[in-house]
């Protein structure tokens, strides 16, 4: 029986000899695929077996962004300039265009930021209530000005202040410039006296003078000879019973404390009191490491521990009054002193 082809020209038919074992090779996702730019990313991300995880990995992208990207969830990402960076590296990574990818984010997910323009032959209607605005600041401007012009003519209309007649008499009796100015009250003119002397200056501070310098310029401008001279004369001032008042010492003083307490609790204190007369740096160490570092002013005052081995550098000795259980017992007499030869011996029994 004949096979009726009917109207197909050209009939092959295949046998298992045409049959090929080779798989079909599925065609690779582009940008164009998927309903958004998320999508596409997705399907060829999953085209060559990768995860999230292995996507942000390799672009240092969060892996939630990435899949914020993926489901155009736009509020989980970060700002637009940042999420076109993600959508271009992640692009890249899979072997796509990124600026076509950038392209079809900005197609998908357009700017509301960016102000569109108006369509050709549409006229811009004004808002009508800005007019009101205006005009309503125009008349307000307005009677502000002439306000001030009202109040400008008033004053200018209004007639000068007169003078009493007794007491231009009583002051043309007390000084003569007085009786001169009453006189010519009537014209409206004033007279002025002659100009009195500047205000003699009395709050000058007299001139510094650097210390020692007076025995330099004496001694030729030596050094040296300077200080020979001040020790000449230091030696000469205590033969003669003269004492600098600055080193006299109110040995047996009670101490009061002028300034912020430092150092260790009340309970814990040796019983040393180490009081700064001016500004000067305390530094305390021991064992190796420092227990206090501070710049004095003037007043402060520090209170020695009884943490043995302790050591005071200060930058100017002669400043620090030295008391002891509450009794000034003198001042430093080096830069570094050993705290424990401060602490008082205690009673004999």
């Amino acid at each position: 029986m004949p096979l009726d082809t009917g109207n197909v020209r050209r009939l092959h038919l295949v046998t298992d000899v045409d049959v090929d074992d080779t798989p079909i090779a599925a065609s690779q996702p582009s940008l164009t695929d998927g309903a958004d730019i998320g999508l596409a990313l997705k399907g060829a991300r999953e085209f060559r077996g990768l995860t999230t995880q292995d996507v942000a990995d390799a672009t240092r992208i969060r892996q939630s962004y990435i899949e914020a990207l993926e489901d155009m969830r736009l509020d989980d990402l970060p700002s637009r300039p940042f999420t076109i960076g993600y959508v271009r590296a992640y692009a890249g990574l899979l072997g796509l265009d990124g600026d076509a990818a950038v392209s079809r984010f900005k197609d998908d997910a357009p700017d509301d930021g960016v102000e569109l323009r108006a369509p050709i032959g549409v006229r811009r209607e004004r808002d009508p209530r800005l007019a009101l605005i205006l005009a309503g600041g125009l008349l307000v401007v307005g009677a502000i000005l002439l306000w001030n012009v009202a109040q400008r003519a008033i004053t200018k209309e209004e007639p000068p202040a007169q003078v009493a007649q007794s007491a231009v008499t009583s002051t043309a009796a007390a000084t003569p410039t007085a009786a001169a100015a009453g006189a010519n009250a009537g014209d409206g003119s004033v007279s002025l006296g002659a100009p009195l002397p500047a205000p003699v200056e009395s709050t000058t501070p007299e001139p510094y003078k650097t210390p020692g310098l007076d025995d330099a310029a004496a001694n030729g401008g030596s050094v040296d000879a300077a200080k020979i001279a001040a020790k000449a004369r230091a030696e000469a001032e205590a033969r003669a019973g003269i004492v600098d008042p600055s080193k006299q010492i109110a040995l047996g003083s009670a101490f009061k404390p002028k300034g912020a307490m430092l150092g260790a609790a009340p309970a814990d204190s040796s019983g040393v009191i180490l009081q700064a007369r001016k500004g000067a740096t305390l530094v305390v160490r021991g064992d190796g490491q420092v227990y206090f570092a501070r710049a004095l002013a003037a007043g402060e005052a520090y209170r020695v521990p009884r943490t043995p081995g302790l050591t005071a550098d200060v930058s100017d000795p002669a400043v620090f009054d030295v008391y002891a259980n509450g009794v000034l017992t003198g001042r430093l007499q080096a830069n570094s002193t050993a705290l424990s030869k401060l602490i008082p011996a205690a009673p004999k029994p």
